[in-house]
């Protein structure tokens, strides 16, 4: 196991000496980088005696055989933890600034992203670090909040740093998750499909991708070897993933099928449509009069694929107005799946097009999991906790 430790500018970065000491005592191999800032309070030559291994602290200091460092070492680790992370380096990270090594490396890093915030309370309270953790949040990091007590500036408050050996455990967690679906084949599908009214026309839905997308990055993030069969949608590849375009139901239908094979589990996120019109071979023109549209029934991948399931985890997900658990339930039972996904498409702010969701899990041996609101990152992840 190897883990990167980030450690920035702030009065508790002495104890990352213990978080140090607890990953490697654990059998983790640690890296550090550490700010300019930080070596004003902790010496690099401590950390390293405790780590074994050099301190990086200056992005510059590169020998002639060197591959490039930060983007080395991200390739490798299964876990990047920041602490302390102060108000300017949460801020930085949010905003996606890289101008030192701790930053610089958060942009390559694929694996597992931990953050302990410390800092003055009147800084944790600010809104522009409320801000930025949401974003962090809202991006499936794991938070490891700071704890109550007596401050440097000697005064109570919430900012100290968490507990080492909270961090430690944190991580320990995240770095074995990284590695959980290693060897492993996943396929996601997700997005709308569109049916074509006319050469310029179609029917679709209004699907964004982004739960199909964030349950694609996480299991990518845990080691499976995905493949993303994603209907039309404006969203950046999620890092190696393989991602398979499609735009008509009959399309996604047809790519499923050819992906299958091997598959430890599959979710169907894609809200795939149900009916396509007979398309017109022109474009169809304004007679004055009303406009009759034939439909026809589309494919049911989930159905098919619970028709011909083998030892694969099968999950599919309900987008529900009414009555979510009940139709989720009856979808579950219908489709003969191991588990659906079902959520509130009506409720403000989450669901399709969102980047928040709350969903309910229910499994085929009768157990229902209520998951909390959260952004689409945060929920990916706990619907593969509790799937797979």
């Amino acid at each position: 196991m190897r883990v990167a430790l980030g450690i920035s500018g702030g009065i508790a970065a002495y104890k990352a000496c213990e978080v140090v000491r607890g990953l490697t005592s654990a059998g983790a191999e640690v890296q550090v980088l550490m700010t300019e800032n930080a070596a004003r309070f902790i010496t690099p030559l401590t950390l390293q005696t405790l780590s074994g291994r050099k301190v990086w602290t200056d992005p510059w200091d590169l020998e002639d055989d060197e591959v490039i460092r930060h983007i080395d070492l991200a390739r490798t680790i299964d876990a990047y933890v920041v602490a302390p992370a102060t108000a300017n380096v949460l801020a930085k990270l949010a905003h996606g600034i890289a101008d030192d090594l701790v930053s610089t490396l958060y942009l390559a890093v694929t694996a597992p992203v931990l953050l302990a915030p410390a800092m003055n309370t009147r800084m944790w309270e600010h809104p522009a670090t409320r801000e930025a953790m949401a974003r962090l949040a809202a991006r499936g990091h794991v938070i490891v909040p700071p704890e109550s007590g007596w401050l440097a500036e000697r005064e109570t408050g919430i900012g100290r740093l968490a507990d080492p050996a909270r961090i430690v455990r944190a991580t320990l967690d995240a770095a074995a998750r990284s590695t959980a679906l290693t060897g492993k084949k996943i396929l996601v599908t997700a997005g709308p499909t569109r049916e074509a009214i006319d050469p310029v026309r179609y029917l679709s839905n209004g699907s964004s991708g982004k739960m199909g997308y964030a349950i694609a990055d996480a299991a990518a993030r845990r080691g499976a070897s995905v493949v993303l069969v994603t209907g039309p949608v404006d969203l950046p590849a999620p890092a190696s993933v393989r991602v398979v375009a499609v735009t008509t139901a009959r399309e996604m239908r047809d790519a499923v099928m050819r992906e299958r094979e091997g598959c430890h589990a599959i979710f169907m996120v894609a809200a795939v449509s149900d009916y396509a019109p007979r398309p017109a071979a022109r474009k169809l023109k304004k007679t004055g009069g009303p406009l009759t549209l034939v439909l026809e029934e589309g494919p049911d991948i989930l159905a098919e694929l619970s028709a011909t399931k083998g030892s694969e985890v099968l999950v599919g997900f309900a987008a529900e107005t009414d009555d979510v658990l009940g139709n989720a339930a009856a979808k579950l039972a219908g489709k003969r799946v191991d588990f659906i996904v079902a959520n509130d498409v009506s409720a403000p702010g989450l669901g399709i097009g969102s980047d928040r969701n709350a969903v309910t899990i229910l499994g085929k041996d009768g157990g229902v999991h209520a998951v909390p609101e959260g952004g689409k990152r945060e929920i990916a992840e706990a619907i593969l906790d509790r799937t797979l």
